[in-house]
């Protein structure tokens, strides 16, 4: 695996900018970019279960590996998810398994950077160089609302 970071400076507090990443109706928003329909079933708590799921409830198993409100978010990936069954064993899986999807918040001269790095296999990589820009995009459009 490779890490991959993807970072995007947006015009306003880091407060408003966690709150568009990870409150339900505008994560539903920002993360159709990657999936018509995608969704998260937690509470974003460290040591929480993530499903992250598509509108067939489909998607991935992973975890919250830590939560600091409003700085960082770290998600572990641990599996698949198909047809309501968990996968953690499958030789697809296994080539990520245990990737981290990182979230850092910082304050930029009264703007917040976001900063996403991201483990990513080799089979994956063109899709989220692709499509993590077009995320970030959203989230600031999000973001600087009103």
């Amino acid at each position: 695996m490779e890490k991959q970071e993807f970072r995007i400076m947006i015009n306003g507090p880091r407060e408003k900018v966690w709150q568009i990443l990870w409150d339900d109706a505008s994560y539903r928003e920002w993360t159709s970019v990657f999936a018509p329909g995608s969704w998260a079933k937690t509470d974003w708590k460290k040591g929480s279960k993530v499903l992250f799921l598509d509108a067939e409830n489909c998607g991935m198993v992973s975890s919250i590996a830590e939560n600091i409100p409003n700085k960082y978010m770290s998600i572990e990936h641990l599996g698949y998810v198909k047809e309501g069954k968990e996968d953690f064993d499958s030789p697809e899986v296994k080539q990520w398994a245990g990737a981290h999807e990182n979230y850092t918040l910082k304050n930029v001269d009264g703007h917040t950077e976001l900063v996403v790095d991201m483990d990513i296999a080799e089979s994956h990589k063109e899709y989220f160089v692709n499509t993590w820009p077009k995320a970030l995009e959203k989230v600031k459009e999000l973001a600087e609302k009103n």
